[in-house]
């Protein structure tokens, strides 16, 4: 059994649960990780025939032929969803993109949405040019059904009600507009609403694909973009970031309700604050300190956290010297006279600028070093803006790769996203409670299970689960089982073993057929129902020391593979399993791209 140790939990704690997100150079949060702390820069440098503009602009001298992209942007699996390919074409780039981040995120927090029991609310942003520069908008000259499908398949507003639908779920859907900062403003309005109870189990996040895709930028002095196609975030010859796409998206539940629902979680979501310059000394645009630092200031605030326990700060961190220095002072007045104590990095030296979704690059970075207990460097930083003046804040660079020990003995990080036209807004996040040691597991045998929509992806699944194993040698067989069965929608094509240790397990996945039993899609004859009981639920063994009979498993893995209901929960009802991230669903992407209507 294992529980949380014996801790309050504060009423407005919220967990991250699940975490999908793709951004350049990374087609998940594995590889998005292992970027960050390898200190790999994202950006692709293109040649003149790669570039989807007009010759004579890239022909100009002052032309950067950089970009931060999105691999497979214009592919999509439409199959998962239940997508005609006409449809498919229809919908944007983004609608697609966060379709499959949200499904990817509730996997990886071990949903399935048809077991969902309650409201689950989507919240998120997207950037409302995309949809006009993909296609021209729908011809309202009928309001036919054509008409009505291209328009849910065009429209900004529909990218959270389409994930509600496709995934089938119900709930609120938002689609937030406060340009870069409109991720966290998503994860602030999802908080509230789970916090209110509006809403039992949230999707927050935001995606950002832009148009054109390989492009570049044409550089002008004094403005917010790079002269070289490098951010150089907190150097004295910072010249600004790099234009780039991405998509995040976060699974959030009470922190007290996922406990007790022995969720897997990354990060807590301690507080959160948004708010708008207003009229300002400021240009209109950059930061102004006093609201920003009143922004931060109002998010530790909310989650009772003292500044002086706040060890990381993710900035904004654009790379030009006038708006990193308006961001230090800013967060230097919320944060007090202490020195020396908080690391500060950027994440936007290694994929530039995403949009409305720059703030989620932040944040999954900031949840997955507290999960890691890792503080991943700040890249392109070589000579530090002596103007910060950085040990006079609270601040240090974090320039390499380092284990992450606070002295204060609790891991927080704060993450800032600043918008254009005065939006401010910052989140702080608290490591996952600590978990009380569980008794060893016990050696008995486990029905796992994996589907896909041809047998082509049941192996696809099964070399990645294969791969899992075997980097992660620590993974209880129960959790897997648990994760598996509850976590996951069954599909048409079918595999399922019992085995009833790691090994059992590896072997089985690898065909290698040293014991375990094995069920796939391709057995002939058909299972003996009657030796199951019904439930409103699915099929279930009739004894509970049948849960721990390898003949009786078997058979209702059989019964599962023939496309059987099995009542999973009451599989697992003598256990206190807990859910774990596992590889999602490998979507078999094809092309997509609009044709003329």
């Amino acid at each position: 059994m294992s529980e949380a140790v014996e801790q309050s939990y504060e009423p407005g704690d919220v967990a991250i649960i699940g975490v999908s997100c793709r951004f350049p150079g990374a087609q998940n949060k594995d590889q998005y990780w292992e970027n960050l702390v390898g200190g790999c820069e994202g950006i692709s440098f293109y040649t003149k025939d790669e570039i989807e503009v007009d010759e004579a602009l890239i022909n100009n001298p002052a032309y950067i032929r950089a970009t931060g992209a999105l691999e497979g942007y214009d592919q999509f699996d439409p199959t998962v969803f239940g997508i005609g390919d006409r449809m498919a074409t229809a919908m944007t780039p983004e609608n697609r993109v966060f379709l499959e981040a949200s499904w990817e995120a509730m996997e990886d927090a071990s949903y399935d949405p048809e077991r969902v029991r309650g409201e689950v609310g989507v919240y998120a942003s997207a950037n409302p040019q995309s949809a006009a520069l993909y296609s021209a908008p729908p011809d309202w000259v009928s309001v036919g059904p054509e008409v009505i499908d291209r328009s849910n398949a065009w429209l900004p507003d529909t990218i959270t009600s389409n994930v509600l639908y496709y995934l089938g779920l119900t709930g609120e859907a938002i689609t937030v507009t406060a340009v870069c900062s409109g991720f966290h403003y998503a994860v602030h309005l999802a908080c509230q609403s789970l916090l209110l109870g509006q809403t039992d189990m949230a999707i927050a996040g935001g995606v950002m694909v832009r148009l054109p895709h390989r492009r570049g930028y044409l550089w002008e002095e004094g403005r917010i973009l790079s002269h070289d196609g490098h951010c150089r975030p907190f150097d004295a010859q910072g010249t600004g970031s790099v234009l780039a796409s991405g998509v995040a998206a976060l699974v959030l539940k009470p922190l007290r309700q996922a406990v007790a629902d022995r969720d897997h979680i990354y990060a807590t979501i301690k507080g959160t604050a948004i708010n708008n310059n207003g009229v300002s000394a400021m240009a209109y645009g950059l930061a102004q300190p006093e609201r920003l630092s009143a922004c931060i200031a109002s998010a530790m605030q909310a989650g009772d956290v003292a500044p002086d326990t706040v060890s990381m700060y993710e900035a904004n961190g654009f790379g030009i010297p006038v708006t990193d220095s308006l961001e230090v002072r800013a967060a230097h007045l919320a944060f007090g006279k202490q020195s020396g104590t908080c690391s500060i990095g950027s994440v936007k030296g290694n994929i530039g600028h995403a949009g409305v979704v720059a703030g989620g690059s932040g944040a999954v970075k900031a949840a997955l070093a507290l999960y890691h207990r890792t503080l991943p460097p700040t890249i392109n930083l070589t000579e530090i803006n002596e103007e910060l003046d950085f040990p006079r804040t609270p601040f240090f660079p974090q320039l390499e790769l380092a284990a992450w020990e606070p002295e204060c003995g609790i891991r927080r990080a704060g993450v800032t996203a600043i918008g254009g036209g005065g939006y401010n807004a910052h989140l702080v996040f608290e490591e996952p409670p600590a978990m009380a040691e569980r008794p060893k597991e016990a050696k008995r045998p486990r029905l796992i299970t994996l589907s896909a929509f041809d047998d082509e992806g049941v192996a696809r699944q099964r070399a990645a689960l294969s791969s899992w194993l075997a980097e992660n040698p620590d993974a209880r067989l129960d959790d897997m089982a648990f994760s598996l069965n509850l976590g996951r929608k069954a599909l048409s094509s079918r595999w399922a073993a019992v085995v009833s240790t790691r090994d059992e397990l590896r072997d089985v996945l690898s065909d290698e057929g040293r014991g375990g039993q094995v069920v796939t899609s391709g057995q002939t004859g058909r299972v003996d129902l009657a030796r199951f009981r019904r439930t409103e639920d699915g099929l279930a063994l009739h004894r509970s020391d049948e849960m721990r009979d390898v003949q009786a498993l078997t058979e209702l893995a059989a019964a599962w593979v023939q496309g059987e209901r099995v009542n999973f929960e009451l599989l697992h009802a003598d256990e206190r399993s807990h859910r774990i991230s596992l590889p999602s669903y490998p979507f078999a992407r094809r092309r997509f791209w609009r044709a003329d209507w």
